[in-house]
């Protein structure tokens, strides 16, 4: 980032931050140290208050997320001094563990530094892996194919089973990546069975609880951090409608139907629908079941009126992604399906990076 463009985002994160902290009598002074850090060595050091609350203001400008409603409550670890393997990888362990919480999820990031060229090659901190046979057929989850194959890549042994967590994958600068298991006692899996279709347990189906997502770099006053990774919990359509329903992922509705004993040769049976609907509950059946926070999509929608709310009492402009706020399922039955968004970024906030496989 050329100098006049962090001088500016540095100059609106700062007088935001000390603004909303009631703490701009120290703003000048502070402004001034910014300055001329940037003068004379091209960047600036976050002091630890204005990271944490930059990580806080950034899920608040996320415009593709329905739960920012929670945005003070991020328990923040900032890690910025680690720059070693061992440390790294026991950070990303303790983001795991924490964030679980034995089921009672907390929403969490973890902040690396953006000196040290630290990259986290997991999309996700915990992802199933995918794997493509030589009839073309996949087993497990097709959306980490990729990943899948560059684990496989560095010597990890692949299982071949339908549900098989991948281990985590970091690069420090030029260095070669390196991958570990993780911990099988920090992972919570929840098994997926359906309260009144008996069969659905025939099926076999599993997620793990926790949404860590480790593929986006984090920007607060123009310093980026390409190793951030955070989580809230799991909305029950993001499994249900996404993760196991979409053709591209497990595709598993027509399993579900015939269990159902549906017509899934008739599109007017409207199978899919019924289906859908049945799987999601199940799903939400089975976290609660297992002791682990989840949300409907009912519930977060409601979440996120308060949300527009409390902001608009603040004075605050609200920004969405409309196509990623409304639910995959039931849409027009939420408020937010007829709510108008603005879909403009805002900084800090959180974007998507190339994959570190792709940009090699």
């Amino acid at each position: 980032m050329c100098e006049t463009n962090l001088l500016e985002k540095a100059e609106m994160y700062l007088k935001l931050c000390y603004r909303e902290l009631d703490k701009e009598h120290l703003y000048e002074n502070r402004w001034n140290e910014v300055k001329n850090s940037i003068k004379d060595n091209g960047t600036y050091h976050l002091l630890d208050f204005e990271l944490n609350y930059g990580t806080k203001v950034a899920w608040r400008n996320s415009n593709k997320c329905i739960g920012r409603l929670f945005w003070r409550a991020m328990d923040v670890f900032d890690e910025r001094n680690l720059n070693s393997e061992d440390s790294i990888f026991e950070a990303l362990f303790r983001h795991i563990e924490s964030s679980t919480n034995g089921g009672n999820i907390k929403s969490t990031i973890t902040v690396f530094s953006p000196e040290t060229e630290i990259i986290i090659w997991n999309p996700q901190l915990l992802s199933f892996a995918g794997y493509q046979n030589s009839d073309g057929t996949i087993i497990g989850d097709p959306k980490q194919l990729e990943f899948t194959n560059e684990c496989i890549k560095l010597g990890w042994k692949p299982k071949m089973g339908k549900f098989d967590i991948l281990p985590l994958v970091i690069q420090i600068g030029n260095e070669a990546p390196t991958w570990r298991e993780i911990p099988q006692k920090i992972i919570k899996i929840i098994p997926i069975e359906h309260p009144e279709i008996k069969s659905f347990q025939d099926l076999q189906l599993q997620w793990y609880s926790t949404p860590i997502i480790s593929n986006m770099i984090l920007e607060i006053g123009g310093i980026e951090f390409k190793a951030a990774p955070f989580n809230g919990w799991y909305m029950g359509t993001e499994i249900g409608a996404r993760d196991f329903g979409d053709e591209k992922r497990y595709n598993i509705l027509p399993e579900v139907a015939k269990i159902m004993g549906l017509n899934f040769r008739d599109k007017n049976s409207l199978w899919k629908d019924r289906a859908i609907v049945e799987l999601n509950y199940a799903v939400l059946y089975s976290f609660k079941k297992s002791g682990v926070k989840i949300v409907d999509h009912h519930t977060a929608s409601k979440q996120f009126m308060q949300f527009i709310k409390k902001e608009k009492k603040e004075g605050r402009e609200i920004t969405a992604d409309w196509s990623w706020i409304v639910p995959p399922i039931s849409g027009s039955t939420t408020e937010v399906f007829h709510t108008e968004m603005n879909n403009d970024v805002k900084s800090p906030n959180y974007f998507y990076r190339i994959e570190p496989w792709e940009a090699t």
